[in-house]
């Protein structure tokens, strides 16, 4: 066999394992998957940097499957290329306890680099890690980080609103060493995409600032896509566009339908597929054995690559081994501000000394805000703004660009080296609800800062006033959420936040609260809640606050003392991980002979769980100061008061 027959019929074994595991499975799509096997082909075979034998090995080139509907594709890429997946797997496509769910999941399948799926996320994580790679790049120098980062995606995600965010925001950074390939299939899953979509995608990206090749009819030309992005590799500064028109399902006889999109191809139609291809039209899940030693070879031939890369860095520094465990240099815990108790500060004013005084020691600490970096404290000194002048810089303004802001940081977090921070209102989290929730579900360690946490936002009103929020994010698994009463509980839940694996949100007031006594103890504070202060006998009465409500209940435990009832003050700056304490600690810490009454300036769904009686706000806010509007939704001390007799009578 000549290579070019060997190319030809890897792809046709490509295009055939496409058809056959969704057809197995009696669900997936086809058609994409078939459409793009020659661009995959030129991608692993031809251009990308990796060692199967090695997924993670930190230099290798990154590839994101944004279209991740079209899941087959890289489930055969990666078993073909020796990932480690098997036939067997690809036979067990999106069945239960599979390596090949429906859509690609980071961490779950070796090879998988995000968890893609809901539209346009993946352009975005795509350039989360062109910013890690070139940062890293400029702080560590190449030999320690020297890759590309590639994605492909459809029309669905570019008609996504998360992928304009994220293209503008690239294309401003320059961000070479970013290639995409955009399938210009011309069909979604309603029909032709002319029904919804006449968009130029070649001027909207060079309107960007992308550099942009317009391959046209070339889909099944091997060395025209090679060509497409060794040009893309070349260009340093600016993020490049690949559009190649394809034929979704060629060659099938569903070709350039809707249909094909999806799942229209079975015994019959699969049959005459193969027919056309040339392959056994009976044999499902064909798969030569010189077809798999070629793509093998391919998945080994940067081995020598890695090793050398391996020599170079077998010693690097104290900072270099930081940023790859995500955690900080030795001692890192002790460099943590602290505040007197009596003093008035603000959590997001505390998170921001936090963040600045950590940026020092915790060198892969990097982010900023959505045009609220100063307002949501995630203003970074002296380190840099990132940007094509200063790759080095630590500082990164994400604009008015909430949805991109969160997925480009998991992007960062997913690449390794890297721990992003990224701010907004908390109010603003709905618009980067989709990003939150895939960095909790890929276990992606981001930091979600959230301030203007409350009603207390004041004069803005309403629209600025978040009330459901905190019960909503609550309610996501795998997000560890923290709403600290002081600017000590601040601190505790930023070292929270950097030993997390995971994503971590920190919900944080505008308005100053004071500096309590007994909030700065780390251990209390990673159980969830615990004992702020107590009566000297059994209380009869337990207050729970959270964020700036403690205080709340501070006050008004010693209003309930001269009237001679014994109350407890429990701070619960995480109702998630005070969740996750044995029964033991629980019930030490909430008696469940005692009554209870919790205490949030916030929709009370959720709280029956912990608490006999809740204060909160069922309601939208109001326009007003913030202590007016506090006042009359009925977060005061003579609330609490007269709601802590109330419920002891009965």
């Amino acid at each position: 066999m000549t290579t070019t027959e060997l190319e030809n019929l890897g792809i046709d074994v490509i295009k055939g394992l496409s058809m056959d595991a969704p057809h197995a499975a009696q669900s997936g799509h086809q058609g994409t998957a078939m459409a793009l096997a020659p661009l995959a082909h030129v991608l692993w075979t031809r251009i990308l940097t990796y060692d199967s034998a090695e997924p993670l090995w930190f230099d290798r080139d990154r590839f994101i499957l944004s279209a991740g509907h079209a899941s087959i594709l890289l489930y055969s890429m990666l078993y073909l290329t020796g990932h480690g997946l098997t036939i067997e797997d690809l036979k067990d496509f999106r069945q239960w306890g599979s390596s090949t769910p429906g859509h690609p999941e980071a961490g779950h399948t070796a090879g998988v680099e995000v968890t893609t799926g809901p539209l346009g996320q993946g352009v975005a994580n795509a350039v989360g890690m062109a910013v890690a790679e070139r940062n890293l790049r400029a702080r560590f120098g190449e030999k320690s980080c020297n890759h590309f980062t590639y994605f492909f995606c459809g029309d669905g995600d570019l008609a996504e609103g998360i992928s304009h965010e994220a293209s503008s925001f690239a294309g401003h950074q320059k961000l070479g060493r970013l290639i995409g390939v955009y399938d210009d299939n011309h069909i979604s899953i309603d029909g032709p995409t002319e029904l919804a979509l006449s968009d130029n995608a070649v001027q909207r990206f060079e309107s960007y600032g992308w550099h942009v090749i317009d391959l046209g009819e070339s889909s099944e030309d091997l060395d025209a896509m090679e060509e497409a992005f060794l040009a893309a590799k070349s260009i340093e500064d600016k993020p490049s566009l690949i559009v190649l028109r394809t034929h979704i399902g060629s060659p099938s006889p569903d070709v350039d339908t809707a249909d094909v999109h999806g799942y229209s191809l079975k015994d019959e139609k699969i049959a005459e597929t193969k027919k056309r291809m040339g392959i056994p039209e009976s044999e499902s899940f064909y798969c030569p054995q010189e077809v798999l030693d070629f793509y093998r070879s391919a998945g080994s031939r940067s081995s020598g690559v890695r090793n050398e890369w391996e020599k170079r860095n077998s010693e690097n520094s104290e900072t270099w081994e930081a940023c790859q465990s995500s955690t900080g240099v030795k001692g890192w815990r002790d460099q943590l501000p602290s505040w007197n108790v009596g003093d008035s500060v603000a959590t997001r004013k505390a998170s921001n000394s936090c963040f600045q005084t950590l940026s020092e020691f915790v060198p892969g600490l990097l982010g900023g805000g959505a045009d609220l970096t100063g307002n949501t404290g995630t203003t970074l000194k002296g380190i840099g703004v990132h940007g094509s002048e200063c790759p080095e810089g630590r500082q990164i303004y994400f604009g008015v660009r909430e949805h991109a802001m969160g997925a480009i940081c998991n992007g960062l977090a997913l690449h390794g080296g890297c721990i992003p921070v990224n701010g907004t209102f908390f109010v603003f989290s709905d618009y980067m609800r989709g990003a939150v929730r895939l960095a909790a579900l890929s276990n992606a360690k981001n930091i979600f800062v959230w301030s203007h946490d409350s009603v207390g936002v004041g004069e803005d009103g309403p629209t600025h006033q978040p009330v459901e929020h905190l019960s909503s994010l609550r309610s996501m698994p795998n997000l560890e959420l923290f709403r600290p009463a002081d600017a000590n509980e601040t601190a505790a839940a930023w070292v929270f936040a950097i030993d997390n694996p995971g994503p971590t949100g920190l919900v944080l007031t505008r308005q100053d609260v004071p500096v309590l006594d007994g909030t700065s103890d780390l251990e209390k504070v990673s159980k969830g809640a615990y004992i702020l202060s107590d009566s000297e006998q059994t209380p009869d009465l337990v207050l729970i606050g959270t964020g700036s409500e403690v205080c709340l209940a501070v006050d008004a435990a010693q209003e309930l003392s001269k009237q001679g009832i014994n109350t407890r003050v429990v701070s619960m700056p995480s109702m998630g991980l005070f969740a996750q304490q044995d029964k033991k600690y629980q019930s030490s810490v909430l008696p469940k002979e005692t009554p209870t009454i919790s205490i949030e300036a916030g929709s009370t769904f959720g709280w029956h769980q912990w608490s006999d009686t809740q204060i909160g706000i069922d309601r939208f806010g109001a326009s007003a100061p913030g202590e007016v509007a506090m006042e009359n939704l009925g977060i005061n001390t003579a609330a609490v008061v007269a709601a802590a007799q109330e419920l002891l009578q009965r």
